[in-house]
């Protein structure tokens, strides 16, 4: 029996990866760095830190620190997404369809946790949400599934009674990880991916969610 449902915000929740990504590009520019739209799609659902560690690997560089352009990636997003970002589609429904259905609702995300209190406040479902969890509060963050596990423990619920909603592979793998039955709404772009068969149920939208078919 389904008890708790844990969303992902950015790019599930919200229509923030965008946002993210023209942060990223403005960022690196600095340090030289062309972000390509396959590096976009590899990078997608990773923490800055994580993205920028990335980077790193790939050309590394030596001035402004890492530090700085996490700042200024997270400072311009976090500007925009406040002001300018709007739902996923079926997003809103969804979260009042499950909160009519009794059951306890989450937010597990990369982002810090002002900004998803900020998010759910701008799209005006912050009170159908028991609570939220950053993964920066965690050692590590997603693919691991710390935040996972910890949000379900502040729900109190057992993991295993929690459907969890992703949109990247990396919050997919933290999810499975955490035992729990994985809902995937994957870019268009990589819908047909393989890799995301790791998902129970894999959905073009929101909009496509059958509250009976996972037992809620």
């Amino acid at each position: 029996m389904i008890k708790a449902a844990i969303f992902d915000m950015d790019g599930l929740l919200i229509d923030s990866e965008p946002i993210w990504t023209e942060a990223a590009t403005e960022v690196m520019q600095k340090v030289n760095f062309k972000l390509t739209h396959d590096l976009k799609l590899q990078t997608t659902g990773l923490s800055i830190k994580l993205f920028l560690e990335f980077c790193y690997r790939i050309q590394p560089w030596n001035t402004p620190e890492r530090d700085e352009l996490e700042h200024d990636i997270l400072t311009i997003a976090t500007r925009n997404i406040i002001a300018h970002a709007k739902p996923m589609p079926g997003a809103i429904a969804l979260v009042k369809n499950l909160y009519a259905e009794n059951i306890k609702l989450a937010v597990a995300s990369a982002s810090h946790m002002e900004l998803i209190e900020a998010v759910l406040k701008r799209l005006e479902i912050i009170d159908y949400f028991q609570t939220w969890h950053s993964g920066e509060l965690e050692e590590h963050t997603k693919p691991h599934p710390a935040v996972y596990i910890s949000t379900a423990a502040k729900l109190g619920i057992p993991v295993h009674e929690c459907i969890a909603f992703e949109d990247s592979f990396t919050g997919l793998r933290a999810a499975h990880a955490a035992k729990m039955i994985t809902i995937c709404v994957p870019n268009p772009e990589v819908y047909d991916d393989p890799k995301f068969d790791l998902a129970h149920y894999k959905l073009r939208s929101l909009e496509e969610f059958d509250i009976l078919a996972v037992g809620v």
